[in-house]
């Protein structure tokens, strides 16, 4: 069983359909969404239905785990979340667009009345992080000093510096998002940021966890590229930073 790491899809149906497409996928393998499927990019309505249509007819093993956005989101509508109050201003807009709500009638009444059921569930039943080996996929990091169990779902999906720029003391590499570069960031073999902000014209990527390998499609592009990752990579005996 091979694990696919997808990072940021923020809207943008067109490239996440095509890189998926075009991953050499077999039955057995499994891949992990690293979050912010909404919000900014132009159909965050038709990303949400395409993931659930993908779960359903793939023989894969899909893991979706929830990003900041989806958490500003859930709290805009009254849910449990953080910063509901920043949703509309960090791209919720165009979410709520994509539901068919005009600008000038935007309210949560009016969204939880556009947004189906289905994809509320899909909102609901978002993971917090996943577990492969000697990887931890989670969609913005960990805090450096704290255990996993220790770890709080604020950090895991808004913690962006104090985790970036400091090593952790998990005995994992933390397979991220969140936090767009203008390429896939290596700092191994303490974690990998796979954000590369196809939303903003550049690029979404992929990482498969196996062979080493990226997948990447350019905005609007129709080529995947595929590369080896070079690099110190960890066993699954890796050791916690003391």
């Amino acid at each position: 069983m091979a694990c696919f790491v997808v990072g940021d899809i923020h809207g943008c149906l067109v490239e996440t359909a095509r890189l998926l497409e075009n991953l050499p996928l077999k039955p057995s393998d499994r891949i992990v969404f690293l979050g912010d499927y909404i919000d900014r990019g132009p159909d965050s309505r038709g990303v949400v239905a395409y993931l659930i249509s993908i779960a359903k007819s793939m023989n894969n093993e899909l893991v979706f785990l929830k990003g900041n956005h989806e958490d500003m989101l859930l709290a805009y509508l009254g849910f449990p979340g953080h910063y509901g109050e920043m949703f509309l201003a960090n791209g919720g807009q165009a979410t709520l667009a994509s539901y068919g709500i005009p600008h000038m009638a935007i309210s949560q009444d009016s969204a939880m009345a556009r947004i189906p059921a289905d994809h509320l569930e899909f909102f609901f039943s978002l993971q917090r992080y996943c577990l492969y080996d000697s990887f931890l996929c989670v969609h913005a990091g960990i805090h450096p000093l704290k255990p996993l169990e220790a770890q709080s779902e604020i950090d895991m999906l808004w913690i962006r510096n104090e985790f970036i720029s400091n090593r952790h003391r998990l005995p994992y590499t933390v397979i991220f998002g969140h936090t767009p570069q203008n390429d896939v960031l290596f700092d191994l073999p303490c974690k990998i940021g796979i954000d590369t902000g196809v939303v903003y014209g550049r690029k979404l990527s992929c990482i498969e966890l196996d062979e080493k390998v990226l997948f990447q499609i350019e905005r609007g592009g129709r080529q995947i590229k595929r590369s080896a990752v070079k690099g110190k990579w960890p066993s699954p005996s890796f050791p916690a930073t003391p």
